[in-house]
């Protein structure tokens, strides 16, 4: 019917020409007469035919008519796509009849079907339609819209794109005063690709520059002068104040760089995408106000509203780019990146911006706006979301060692470094460190500081000013820009700590207690470890800045007092624990309250090789006039440096250390006797051991008062504990191996105490071990409380009881020349508190049959030799 109607000219705007009802009359005619069968039907097909073609209206009438019932039709069975086509050629038939309103609702219709359905062709051939109709209608911003995507279309020749292009370019060069900008989709005119941060951290202190380069594809045939690039960026406090960016949804594949998907601007997206627009998600973070800390992640999706929209069944869903993109007008009052007069090239444009950093915080990019004239292309959301941040640093000093380890007792270089921050260091600014006696800073005639930039790069060098006085030592610091780095070197010097003094407590500049070091091991070093803490005073803040370096002695040393009878040792061990080679020189030993004393030195050489690891031992003889002091404060002094070094480099070490009960009180000698009849002791059978316990010094007034009970001859005495042990298993101890005498407090009293042991091997064995105690009886225990490290206990001995104090008949037989230990009480008193034993002082006992040896023959004189052949 369409075709018949094109044919006499009943679709045309004027009506038919005679021609055209001249080609009517013969159309009918040629018909002929209608069938007998539907002469009486009113709605025949030939009636109906004939009454289309008699006239304008007729035809109008029957035409809509079936077009609308067949696109019913083809909606009730599904066919949706044939419904539309049946309405794209009724928007044909409004267009020839000069109604292009009723002919762009159909054409709307069959373009969302070709976009969903991607077909490429027939949406560049009906938005062609649509801007013809736009046109006609002067719906300039629909017009102008269509146009972009028109001029952006591939599937038209570069003439035809040039066109559409054109218009838009006219319409933006017009001359006026108009209230608003037409404001259209950026995706119809430029595409964003790419977005790149300079530098790549995406992150940079206040003041600095940060670059944002734009990667933009413009879709347009020919270059497009742009008055105006401008992005939206939302700004948000950080209230953390770090540095760095703290939140992971930058989407960057690369360091600094993010990629922008993008997809078909003549069809619309692929069909894997037709279910739905894409997800838009975010991070959202939530921060402790206090410390900043991080309590929970979260994500948020931002396109809810699009998302979960019901769609219905009947109808594609919306998709973008199908008829018109959304636009949206920029929001105002927000920060604005711009760059003004860009020229946009056909295909990838780079631009670049540079990004305000003032204010500290976050500043994320929203919106994007490209002004042509009376025209902007608005891209309304940046996805993924992209952000940049502008921090601002507090100044930091920090101080580490040079090289590793740091060595006590030796000039060691330590690095300053100086991280401005927001400060700027001005000329006069100088560091102000407390001096301290363990760790004093040596003065160097030279001083360099380094200033670098962010980069690390090298912007100067400067002599330092040092002036040190009793308390501060004053260095002055070059003008140094904000966020840059100072380095600058400094020779310290650690002190060995000498000993136990304890001096008085000093105080800081800023009036607090200043903390001795403490000395403590290592887990990592076998070095004992001691740290240094100093406190500077810098000009950026009113607070003192407490920084702490940990040293290491290289040595250990050892002190052990050596007795030979009266004669006194005094031997001290110094053993280097690092992994250097040193020289020690000028060994020397001194004892500061008593200068009667001599030390006589046994160390020949001057100057002694300590190599890594290993030990040197040094000796002296103690030597005195009239009497030996009961306690010695002695003074170990020696210089070091490290190997094949020049005499300036010697250091001066000191060890401090005290003796007390240095007096050999008694002397110990054990004999053993063979068996009566025999010349040589044998094994298996009793020998007798006696043990002879001699006094060598007069009392002392602590010894008096320690014991103070008289005997019946009104001589002062104290009691002592003797213990037979062999730990070898040479000896078997006959009878009891423990016993108590009452030693009388006189120079050459002598106690003998008799005990029998049986050799069990033959050979040449030692004698067995012999130890002297100090006995505490029980009523002593409140009035005297020894080290509770030195006390020893033996459960096994049945003699430490209280009834020893009243049954001296049985338990040992006392005379002024002798006492012979011969038995003791197996009788104990229950709840009474038990006596105690302390063992005596290093030096106070000397034992002469230490390492004396005795010649035990077996048995019976039988040489046997087993041999054994295979």
């Amino acid at each position: 019917l369409k075709s018949l109607g094109e044919l006499c000219g009943l679709v045309s705007k004027t009506g038919p020409t005679s021609e055209d009802l001249n080609r009517t009359v013969d159309l009918l005619a040629g018909l002929g007469d209608e069938r007998p069968e539907t002469v009486s039907s009113l709605q025949s097909p030939y009636k109906k035919l004939k009454e289309a073609l008699s006239s304008v209206e007729a035809f109008e009438r029957h035409y809509l008519e079936l077009s609308h019932a067949a696109m019913e039709m083809y909606r009730a069975i599904g066919r949706l796509r044939s419904g539309r086509l049946v309405g794209k050629s009724l928007a044909e038939f409004y267009m020839r009849k000069g109604d292009p309103e009723q002919a762009e609702t159909f054409l709307q219709e069959a373009l969302k079907s070709y976009v969903s359905e991607g077909w490429s062709l027939p949406v560049t051939h009906t938005r062609r339609q649509i801007a013809e109709c736009q046109k006609l209608l002067g719906r300039t911003e629909d017009y102008l819209q269509t146009s972009a995507l028109l001029a952006g279309d591939v599937n038209l020749s570069t003439e035809e794109r040039k066109h559409f292009c054109q218009e838009i370019l006219s319409f933006a060069g017009r001359s006026g005063n108009h209230s608003h900008k037409v404001t259209l989709s950026m995706n119809v005119f430029a595409q964003l690709t790419r977005l790149q941060f300079h530098p790549s951290t995406a992150s940079v202190h206040s003041g600095a520059v940060l670059q944002v380069e734009l990667t933009l594809r413009c879709l347009m045939p020919v270059s497009v002068c742009i008055q105006e690039l401008a992005a939206s960026i939302h700004f948000d406090i950080d209230h953390g104040g770090t540095h760095g960016l703290s939140k992971g949804t930058l989407g960057q594949t690369n360091q600094g760089t993010v990629e922008f998907e993008q997809g078909n601007s003549s069809a619309g997206p692929p069909s894997s995408t037709a279910a739905g627009p894409t997800l838009e998600m975010d991070e959202i973070q939530d921060r402790s106000p206090s410390d900043n800390s991080l309590n929970s992640v979260g994500v948020v999706c931002k396109n809810t509203h699009l998302v979960m929209r019901r769609r219905e069944n009947d109808s594609p869903p919306d998709m973008p780019n199908c008829v018109s993109p959304p636009t949206a007008a920029m929001k105002e009052g927000g920060q604005m990146l711009k760059v003004q007069n860009v020229t946009l090239e056909p295909g990838n444009n780079s631009i670049t911006f540079t990004a305000p950093s003032g204010q500290p915080g976050n500043y994320t990019l929203r919106q994007l706006c490209a002004t042509v004239g009376e025209v902007q292309f608005v891209l309304s959301h940046i996805y993924p979301s992209v952000r940049y941040e502008i921090y601002s640093q507090e100044p930091q000093l920090t101080v580490e060692p040079l090289s590793e380890p740091l060595l006590a007792g030796m000039p060691q270089l330590v690095k300053f470094t100086l991280l401005t921050g927001h400060y700027t260091v001005k000329k006069g600014d100088a560091l102000q460190l407390s001096n301290t006696e363990t760790m004093p800073i040596l003065p160097s005639s030279s001083c360099t500081a380094r200033i670098s930039s962010p980069d690390a790069e090298l912007v100067g060098e400067s002599a330092l000013s040092i002036q040190s006085s009793d308390k501060v030592t004053s260095i002055s610091i070059p003008p140094t820009p904000p966020y840059h780095v100072l380095e600058f070197h400094l020779e310290v010097l650690c002190i060995i700590p000498s000993g136990s003094d304890r001096p008085t407590n000093e105080r800081l500049t800023n009036g607090e207690v200043r903390h001795r070091p403490r000395r403590y091991s290592h887990p990592d070093t076998p070095m004992t470890a001691i740290d240094q803490r100093m406190s500077i005073d810098c000009p950026w803040s009113i607070y003192s800045t407490l920084l702490a370096l940990t040293f290491y002695i290289p040595f250990k040393t050892k002190h052990s007092l050596l007795s030979a009878g009266n004669r006194k040792y005094i031997q001290v061990c110094v053993q280097n624990m690092s992994d250097m080679n040193f020289t020690l020189a000028e060994v020397k030993l001194t004892e500061k309250q008593h200068l009667s004393l001599e030390l006589q030195s046994f160390n020949t050489k001057t100057n002694q090789l300590l190599c890594s690891k290993h030990s040197v031992f040094c000796l002296w003889e103690v030597r005195w006039k009239d009497d030996l002091p009961s306690c010695l404060q002695c003074v170990f002094s020696a210089n070091f440096c490290p190997l094949n070094q020049d005499s300036s480099a010697f250091k001066p070490f000191h060890y401090q250390f005290q003796l007390e009960r240095v007096t050999t009180l008694y002397n110990v000698r054990a004999e053993i006797f063979p068996p009566a009849g025999e010349q040589h002791c044998r094994s298996g059978l009793v020998c007798g051991l006696e043990v002879c316990i001699t006094r060598l010094t007069e009392p002392s007034e602590g010894e008096i008062a320690e014991d103070s009970k008289t005997d019946t001859d009104r001589l002062k005495t104290t009691k002592l504990m003797y213990e037979v042990a062999d730990s070898s298993s040479n000896w078997a101890v006959c009878g009891k191996s423990s016993g108590m005498v009452l030693m009388p407090l006189k120079a050459n009293a002598t106690h003998k105490v008799q005990i029998e042991v049986m050799p069990l091997f033959a050979g040449h064995l030692p004698f067995p071990k012999i130890k002297v105690l100090k006995y505490l009886p029980h009523n002593a225990a409140a009035a005297i409380q020894p080290d509770p490290d030195s006390c020893v206990e033996n459960d096994s001995l049945s003699l430490l009881d209280k009834t020893l104090d009243d049954q001296g008949d049985t338990a040992s037989i006392r005379s002024r020349g002798s006492v012979h230990s011969v038995g003791s009480s197996d009788q104990q008193q229950r709840g009474v508190a038990m006596p105690r034993l302390e063992p005596f002082s290093l030096g106070q006992v000397f034992n002469n049959s230490h390492s004396q040896q005795v010649l035990v023959l077996p048995t019976a004189d039988d040489h046997i030799m087993e041999v054994n052949a295979t």
